[in-house]
């Protein structure tokens, strides 16, 4: 494993209405941090497929408008199937690179889509993916619930991977789970784009002992097609989202960010010594837990709508 390495986030802004678009933009920016010696590269929350800031859907209590179907509909186009073209662009880049990536998408699975990280190695392609399990306020209207079968912390030559999207870091028997896997990236991509979240960064690394890489995208209201329903009004200049990406060290050190000027790459070193190094005086499922006073039971098996027995 090495034990220093160079680690991105990539803040910008995605196409939302042209997944391919995006996905070959992010394979360009792959390329690009990769060129500056990055081996790892986070990319925001649902840059692939587009994250609907300000967008409604036709839905006062009690009624769907017809509209809101059509947005619907133009949305679930808009996502991504995981045997797609869009993650072929960014498994091509990978392999070229030899970078590992972890990119927010927004997958397709039947009539429902989800809010995924997707999990890339140049060896292997697509290792991986964690759906969001609470999507968040009206975010639950559009996106499906993930379940335990998806919290994946992947061993790499880097360290141990994994990925908790947005407002799941407010839920800390999830976080818990995370740190019991022995998570030394913690990578979470993000639309969360308030001054409080720097806060929230700080804290998990401090309490996970462990590297935190969040990526936001950086993004105007002109991204986004002329007739898409914003409550934050068509001035093409409004910012809709507006990054605060950042890197944080074990024991809560800001190592780059959070920034807030517009589209760019930061940078930080990665010394994976520095994990352990933290966890001398705090190992939060170690050391420093009680388990005979508190216990958290993670139930890991995937949760089908049909299940199907007996011979055909």
């Amino acid at each position: 494993m090495p034990e220093i390495f160079t680690a991105a986030v990539v803040q910008a802004a995605s196409l939302p209405t042209d997944s391919m678009a995006s996905a070959l933009k992010a394979a360009d920016l792959v390329r690009e941090a990769a060129g500056k010696g990055a081996k790892l590269i986070v990319f925001p929350e649902a840059f692939l497929g587009g994250y609907p800031k300000g967008a409604s859907f036709g839905a006062p209590v009690g009624m769907r408008r017809p509209e809101g179907r059509e947005d619907y509909r133009r949305y679930h186009e808009a996502a991504i199937a995981l045997e797609g073209p869009e993650v072929s662009a960014l498994v091509d880049a990978c392999a070229e690179t030899g970078a590992f990536v972890v990119v927010g998408v927004i997958e397709r699975d039947g009539g429902t889509v989800y809010c995924t990280a997707l999990f890339l190695d140049g060896e292997n392609g697509l290792i991986a993916k964690h759906r969001k399990l609470m999507p968040t306020g009206s975010e639950r209207l559009i996106w499906g619930f993930g379940d335990g079968s998806t919290m994946p912390v992947i061993e790499t030559p880097l360290g141990r991977i994994g990925a908790v999207i947005c407002w799941e870091n407010y839920m800390p028997m999830l976080r818990m789970a995370m740190y019991d896997q022995g998570i030394t990236l913690y990578c979470a991509p993000t639309a969360d784009d308030r001054d409080a979240w720097a806060s929230t960064m700080r804290h998990v690394a401090l309490e996970g002992r462990c590297f935190v890489l969040s990526a936001c995208q950086h993004i105007t209201r002109g991204a986004y097609p002329a007739d898409y329903d914003c409550a934050l009004g068509d001035d093409p200049d409004t910012v809709l989202l507006r990054g605060g990406s950042m890197i944080v060290g074990p024991l809560g050190e800001v190592l780059a960010g959070p920034d807030f000027s517009g589209e760019t790459i930061l940078y930080a070193t990665i010394d994976q010594a520095e994990v352990i190094r933290g966890k001398y005086d705090f190992d939060v499922t170690g050391h420093y837990s009680r388990p005979d006073i508190f216990n958290l039971t993670v139930d890991v098996a995937p949760k089908r709508a049909v299940r199907l027995t007996g011979e055909n």
